[in-house]
């Protein structure tokens, strides 16, 4: 049966249409903010899918073209892979909403997201974060929601809820924030050095906003919602720990996981694997649920060392920071190169520079953002975790942590017109155990210095972690975590930024949220250790980006012309152009408002580039002295081309102080020649002379 709901959202219409499209699904609602809509469902298996360790869920967010009255580009024409910023809200989707779902829960679960019409100033992301959980707290999926989503933005100073596209434009803040309705669950910001108290003023502002959100998803889950359905439980028999504790006593566990060197972990867990598999040969259900059984031992003895004892796997103190070093200049050739390791987790980043002509494309949804400048990517190869494995392009974790980098530096690079260069950095995961998109901040900060981009301000990144106990007062917030602390504690709370504020954060959790003082320790954390990172380890290696350029990285000179103009040096098909940039060996990018960018690595070339653009751009005046070269001879005079397309004529009677019968007799093809401009002749045309040039 059709229902529709309704609520007031930073003054605009919110509006959830349950039971009108797509009945076969688990979950539908088709979701309206202001004129954006959004179809949000949620769909589950019917049985557990064998043969795994992890709860099986997909989330899409699938950007139609003729939601904002585009077709496709490409041949086809129609939409191809997920776009960067779909696969991103996708992720922004998922991280809150999978902790919410029963932990011994296998079925396969997808929620889909289809974008069908967008309103400029109702953002779609937020409106499929909404419905997605509307779809699933009305569907029989069981699920321990529901959950809200709400965006802050600040602008003039002041915390904006669910911005405007003209308010994301001048914001200082991209805050996005999800909780239940009683704490925390997600953060995911990029900020212009927002200050920490700030930060969290905005982010529980939005948790206020949630509540009202949260209200009214429970109006539409007690009409329309579902009776949750009963699943089989894919949890390990408590009888199993039991014989297993049996054969490796928590002591012996202790012992193999307490170490700092991950191999050496990892040969012990094995060790004890293979022990069991030996002990349990002859029962085939436990030998299948070893592997589970032992993680979640190692868990539990990491989780209760830690939070009982403030016992650290490699022993260090709570808020300790790994063994830290920053390098520069490791790579020869390239514009610039900086390296970051923080224990065993090891990031090298390169810059490359280029013009802006080479800035990346994007064809997506918002309108407002149609290129950029600064791109910057993130690898992980197998062999940084000891894996073999064949490299199948970026995941969408890779996509994740270089989007997180790139939003945290992006705050600190030049204006287009200080340093008018396409940017890109390109961060490879050379070791990992815990928090490489922090190092990659880290490294790609000494990288672009290096290359000698004149950032603002040197930008460092940090992880907090967490374990729990049984009360909200029963926690442990742990400094700069590595791997296992992450895979077996209840949060990842990322945090960068400058000495003046904060640049980007980004934290996932696998608990049911957190409380304020949580979240205030946390931040407060990653102040201390990224104020030791910038102070102690970065600024001793490079304290400011380097004043030159690497010898390797183009040069640009930029000049302005009358945009009149640019016809002419753009020549019939390009023709006059493209023989300067063979001619000079540049390139040269021109703007609509003529705008003049020459790039190349040969200062000769560039200078006369820029020469010949000046001269074919000139109002020829008298007395202007010009250097060019003979390229037609007639029985009248001869031709003098200054630049390419750009000629003028000198009378045999103007070539030569005496009198001359043949121009041949004083001047031959491709000669080089100064020439004096003498004005405008009785028929208005400009003519030279090479006898009264001084």
């Amino acid at each position: 049966m059709y229902k529709s709901f309704s609520m007031e959202l930073a003054g605009r219409t919110l509006t959830v249409d349950v039971g009108r499209v797509c009945a076969q699904a688990n979950g539908a609602a088709l979701m309206h903010y202001g004129d954006t809509t959004v179809l949000s469902t949620a769909t589950a298996s019917e049985k557990p899918r064998e043969g795994i360790d992890f709860f099986p869920l997909s989330v899409e967010y699938e950007e139609k073209m003729y939601a904002v009255g585009k077709i496709p580009g490409g041949f086809n024409k129609r939409e191809g892979r997920a776009s960067e910023n779909a696969i991103l809200t996708s992720r922004v989707i998922d991280r809150p909403m999978r902790p919410l779902f029963p932990k011994d829960y296998r079925n396969d679960v997808t929620l889909n997201n289809m974008v069908m019409s967008v309103d400029p100033e109702c953002s779609p992301e937020l409106t499929a974060m909404i419905g997605s959980a509307i779809a699933t707290a009305i569907s029989d999926i069981p699920f321990d929601g529901p959950c809200s989503t709400t965006q802050v933005g600040l602008v003039d100073g002041e915390l904006v809820i669910n911005p405007t596209s003209a308010q994301r434009k001048v914001s200082d803040l991209a805050l996005t924030v999800a909780s239940t309705s009683e704490k925390v669950i997600m953060i995911e910001a990029g900020a212009n050095e927002v200050p920490e108290a700030k930060m969290i003023e905005a982010i529980f502002l939005a948790h206020e906003v949630n509540q009202k959100l949260i209200a009214f998803i429970n109006e539409i889950v007690a009409e329309c919602g579902k009776p949750k359905h009963s699943y089989t439980s894919c949890a390990i028999p408590e009888e199993l720990f039991t014989a297993i504790k049996e054969v490796i006593s928590p002591e012996a566990m202790e012992e193999a996981v307490f170490t700092d060197v991950k191999q050496v972990r990892e040969e012990n867990i094995r060790r004890i694997k293979d022990e069991l598999a030996e002990k349990f040969a002859d029962n085939e259900e436990w030998l299948g649920l070893i592997d589970e059984a032992v993680y979640q031992y190692q868990k539990k003895t990491v989780r209760k060392m830690i939070l009982k004892d403030h016992k650290r796997p490699d022993g260090r103190a709570i808020n300790q920071i790994r063994p830290l070093a920053a390098e520069i200049d490791l790579i020869p050739r390239v514009h610039g190169s900086g390296m970051f390791t923080r224990g065993q987790t090891q990031i090298l980043t390169v810059t490359t520079l280029a013009p802006l002509s080479e800035s990346q494309k994007i064809d997506g949804l918002d309108e407002n953002e149609t290129s950029k400048r600064y791109m910057h990517h993130y690898n992980f190869p197998s062999y940084s975790v000891g894996e073999t494995k064949p490299s199948r392009g970026p995941g969408r974790r890779e996509i994740g942590h270089g989007a997180l980098a790139e939003r945290a530096l992006v705050p600190v690079l030049p204006s287009e017109e200080e340093f008018p260069y396409a940017i890109r950095t390109v961060s490879e995961t050379m070791e990992s155990n815990g928090s490489t998109s922090q190092a990659s901040i880290c490294a790609s900060t000494l990288s672009l210095m290096a290359a000698g981009v004149p950032i603002k301000k040197q930008v460092a990144g940090i992880s907090c972690g967490l374990v729990t106990g049984e009360t909200d007062d029963d926690y442990l917030v742990l400094t700069d975590i590595q791997g296992l602390e992450d895979f077996f504690g209840d949060m990842d709370f990322k945090v960068a930024g400058t000495h003046d504020g904060i640049t980007a954060i980004q934290m996932d959790i696998k608990i049911h949220g957190l409380t304020r003082a949580i979240i205030e320790e946390a931040i407060a954390r990653t102040k201390e250790a990224r104020e030791y990172i910038l102070n102690e380890v970065m600024t001793p290696v490079i304290a400011q980006p380097r004043e030159e350029l690497s010898q390797y990285a183009p040069k640009i000179i930029q000049i302005k012309i009358d945009p009149e103009k640019i016809g002419e040096v753009v020549g019939q098909r390009g023709k006059t152009i493209n023989a300067i940039i063979d001619e000079c060996g540049v390139k040269i990018d021109i703007t609509d408002d003529g705008s003049v960018s020459i790039c190349g690595v040969e200062p000769e070339g560039m200078a006369k580039a820029k020469k010949y653009v000046e001269t074919i751009v000139t109002e020829f005046e008298e007395g202007q002295v010009f250097e060019g070269k003979v390229v037609s001879i007639k029985e009248f005079g001869a031709f003098i081309e200054f630049a390419p397309g750009k000629e003028g004529m000198v009378h045999i009677s103007k070539i030569s102080k005496e009198r001359i019968n043949r121009v041949e007799d004083v001047l031959t093809l491709g000669d080089r020649v100064k020439c004096v401009c003498l004005g405008k002749d009785k028929m208005g045309r400009i003519s030279f002379s090479i006898k009264d040039c001084k």
